[in-house]
């Protein structure tokens, strides 16, 4: 800890733990990813799947079954968040990010195409069971997922105000989420029942989109290794390659001044 406070202190050749210094250089970049990862909790269709009930009501279901649907929701979304425990640790939090943004996209698109008939038994039940599964995936990777970006990601000298800018950001996202989803089911307003599935998969399209550009993999990396690698600019998609280049390269000491200035984009001769 005290090593990679050094090594932070010499990167940033000053304080650096004020808000200010969340926009400068390469910290810049960390905060964009942990204010838009929790965001894309919104934008992935969160919302959508948040209001079971409700949405169980405007594909045809009875206000009783709606509720009991509800409750399953619910107890599915715990199942999942409980699976994601070990299945970070197996594949990381890039690939589960990523991979199930990719499966949310699909279910949105495939809600959003049974709502264009008009409702019916079979139809309602086929959403209904597309919801569940949505929530599963939701509970098993991008919900969960985020909270250990959001802490991992961040400089250790800027976590505090970097999760603060993250939350604030949530926030937004959710205001925005919370005033046009209820207009996109409710029948006196926009009306577009499953439809409302088609603008859920707009959203998440981008973020999957951004996520996959620039996202990177923290698993396995010490916050010292995703210093050194975040400023020297490595590619979002080959945080885990230069895992071993680090390991090789002799990394364990604070840079001088001279190396500091040099700007140097070399790891143990290597260019990353």
């Amino acid at each position: 800890m005290v090593h990679t406070n050094a090594i932070e202190k010499e990167i940033t050749s000053g304080p650096g733990t004020s808000y200010r210094d969340c926009f400068k250089g390469t910290d810049l970049r960390r905060t964009e990813i942990v204010c838009c990862v929790w965001m894309i909790q919104i934008f992935c269709g969160q919302p959508f799947g948040g209001v079971g009930a409700y949405f169980f009501e405007a594909a045809g279901f009875p206000p009783e079954r709606a509720f009991s649907l509800q409750l399953g929701v619910t107890g599915i979304a715990f199942v999942g968040a409980v699976t994601s425990w070990f299945l970070m640790r197996l594949v990381g939090r890039r690939t589960l990010y990523i991979y199930g943004l990719a499966t949310m996209f699909a279910l949105l698109l495939a809600i959003g195409i049974l709502g264009i008939p008009r409702a019916a038994p079979g139809l309602s039940w086929a959403t209904g069971s597309l919801m569940f599964l949505f929530v599963f995936v939701f509970d098993i990777t991008v919900g969960p997922v985020c909270y250990s970006l959001v802490a991992e990601i961040p400089a250790t000298r800027l976590r505090n105000k970097s999760v603060i800018l993250a939350r604030c950001s949530y926030n937004v996202a959710g205001i925005i989420g919370n005033i046009i989803n209820p207009r996109m089911l409710n029948p006196s307003a926009w009306n577009l029942r499953g439809k409302a599935g088609f603008v859920w998969a707009f959203t998440c399209f981008v973020s999957l989109a951004w996520s996959f550009f620039r996202l990177p993999e923290p698993k396995g990396l010490t916050y010292c290794e995703l210093d050194i690698l975040f400023e020297n600019k490595a590619s979002a998609r080959k945080f885990r390659r230069f895992r071993v280049i680090l390991e090789q390269a002799g990394y364990f000491c604070v840079a001088t001044p001279s190396v500091a200035a040099s700007g140097s984009n070399t790891l143990g001769g290597r260019k990353i």
